[in-house]
């Protein structure tokens, strides 16, 4: 009987962490190239039970009873890097890629991370910091093709479709991106920023396929009417298993105050 308490608890848990998960997409509902976060919820290996004799062996020939289910648990979590749709802004700090070629793999902007590594992301939510360079919302340096920062001397600048920026008729530089053939392998460190594991780098991208749309940000692709749905389906699976928990406490108590007094 424990054994059914411990599975219904474990679909709980499960459950639980992913209604945490679309809640947390849903709060970023309306954050600049926001992925939405995918989970996969697996179940714990079977166990093949063997029947055993009044002396505690198997005997020569094993009977099998059969398999008995040991519950369920989130395996991972892995953000959708499908592309958002682009939203005008009109504010020239503001950038996004327009994936045209990668349907694979991802595009994204490259950022210094304060740390010596680069950090990647694809909310251009820009803005110029006092000294002239172009910076992350949160003051994370916006980096060029070959690696360097990028200074425009002020908001008035423009960048063209090939991520070349220019400011009074003088280059600054171009945006540099970095492709991910593989993006399940970025991880997440928040300000909406991705890393390689191990402080690895993605390759620069290509010339080719892309956009890069100033005056623009991309949504996030969070789908608010499919994750509320998940999250109902989430806490009516959490109810059902909150259920069978109570019916193996109300037996459990029935055999210690009922039983145990013949």
């Amino acid at each position: 009987m424990l054994r059914g308490l411990y599975t219904a608890a474990s679909g709980m848990i499960a459950q639980q962490r992913k209604t945490d998960l679309l809640a947390n997409n849903l709060s970023n509902a309306d954050t600049p190239g926001y992925k939405t976060d995918q989970s996969s919820i697996r179940s714990f290996p079977k166990m093949l039970l063997s029947y055993m004799d009044k002396n505690g062996t198997t005997g020569e020939v094993v009977k099998s009873v059969g398999s008995l289910a040991t519950g369920v648990y989130m395996q991972e979590t892995l953000p959708l890097f499908k592309q958002g749709d682009l939203k005008e802004t009109g504010n020239r700090t503001d950038l996004a890629i327009l994936d045209q070629a990668s349907p694979q793999g991802s595009l994204f902007f490259r950022i210094d991370d304060d740390n010596g590594h680069e950090a990647y992301t694809r909310n251009g939510n820009f803005t110029v910091n006092p000294e002239g360079y172009l910076t992350t919302a949160s003051g994370h340096y916006v980096l060029d093709e070959n690696g360097g920062r990028i200074q425009t001397g002020g908001t008035d600048f423009s960048v063209d479709a090939a991520g070349a920026v220019t400011e009074n008729g003088r280059y600054a530089g171009t945006i540099g991106l970095a492709y991910a053939q593989n993006p399940a392998q970025l991880e997440k460190t928040g300000d909406g920023l991705y890393t390689l594991a191990n402080n690895g780098a993605l390759p620069a991208a290509g010339q080719n396929g892309f956009q890069i749309k100033q005056g623009c940000l991309e949504s996030s692709n969070v789908d608010e009417t499919k994750t509320m749905t998940d999250m109902m389906s989430a806490y009516r699976s959490f109810e059902a298993n909150q259920k069978v928990l109570q019916a193996y406490d109300a037996s459990l108590g029935k055999a210690v105050n009922d039983v145990g007094k013949v």
